[in-house]
């Protein structure tokens, strides 16, 4: 796997020669912390990924036992009143404008900060001693990326208003039972099993996999009859500009599945 030259190798980028660049946070001995120059320093990794063609699903992770315990308290005021409008320097802005699909590898700890980027993912990989923690209530730190909106929409109200009141835990196997995560592994299997997640969506059709991200995203955000329309909008413009040929291909790879035999789909 290649690796890109970081100026300090605490966001590290890789790239495989299968189609995935994984963003490493490396900085384990703070478990992650992100100090101001990280924060950019993400921003910008995802903005290269989406922009490179050769990769077609994006991993992020964290380097030691944590995935991201927040950003770093000892330089805040730097952080939260810097150029926090500048949405070049926003990586949960650059993620929720990726057209890529960004699976989150969660291991250890995911608080605050890395609890929104983990939000901002697609896709949720857990190791079994992972922890999804809010301490904006905590610290009296305001949410701006995200987890006071897209946490109560996917475990209930409810359970976003205790787990962020109350600055609860929320460990991998409740995760797993609220719907937070799609995947919980041995804390040595979490990278593998995101790559696996990754190479499934490697091998289906590149064009289909961005479109279908797409609607199922901007879908989410509508209620439902909106939603249904988006989707009947894309699909008839879609169909509209398809080739014959597509067509075609389509028919030959059916009936060349019909012909062999069923017993393992």
């Amino acid at each position: 796997m290649a690796q890109s030259p970081p100026e300090d190798n605490l966001i590290k980028v890789d790239r495989s020669p299968t189609g995935i660049g994984i963003i490493t946070i490396n900085r384990p001995k703070s478990l992650n912390s992100l100090t101001k120059p990280m924060i950019t320093d993400l921003a910008r990794a995802f903005k290269a990924l989406e922009g490179d063609e050769s990769v077609r699903v994006i991993i992020i992770c964290g380097a030691g036992r944590a995935f991201c315990s927040g950003v770093d308290l000892t330089a805040a005021e730097d952080v939260f009143k810097g150029d926090v409008k500048n949405m070049d320097t926003d990586p949960v802005f650059q993620m929720e404008n990726c057209r890529k699909p960004i699976i989150g590898a969660i291991g250890g700890f995911a608080v605050t900060a890395g609890f929104e980027i983990a939000l901002a993912c697609d896709v949720l990989v857990a190791g079994k001693n992972a922890k999804f923690i809010d301490t904006h209530a905590r610290f009296g730190i305001f949410p701006s990326w995200g987890l006071s909106q897209k946490l109560s929409r996917i475990i209930g109200p409810n359970r976003a208003r205790e787990v962020s009141l109350t600055s609860m835990p929320i460990t991998a196997e409740m995760a797993e039972k609220w719907g937070l995560v799609n995947h919980v592994v041995e804390e040595s299997e979490v990278l593998k099993k995101a790559q696996q997640v990754a190479e499934a969506m490697i091998r289906n059709n590149q064009d289909m996999v961005l479109r279908y991200k797409s609607v199922i995203n901007d879908g989410f955000k509508l209620d439902l009859s909106h939603a249904l329309a988006l989707e009947k909008e894309r699909a008839h413009a879609f169909y509209d500009g398809m080739p014959k040929d597509q067509f075609e291909k389509m028919q030959k790879f059916i009936a060349g599945r019909s012909s062999k035999p069923s017993s393992k789909l």
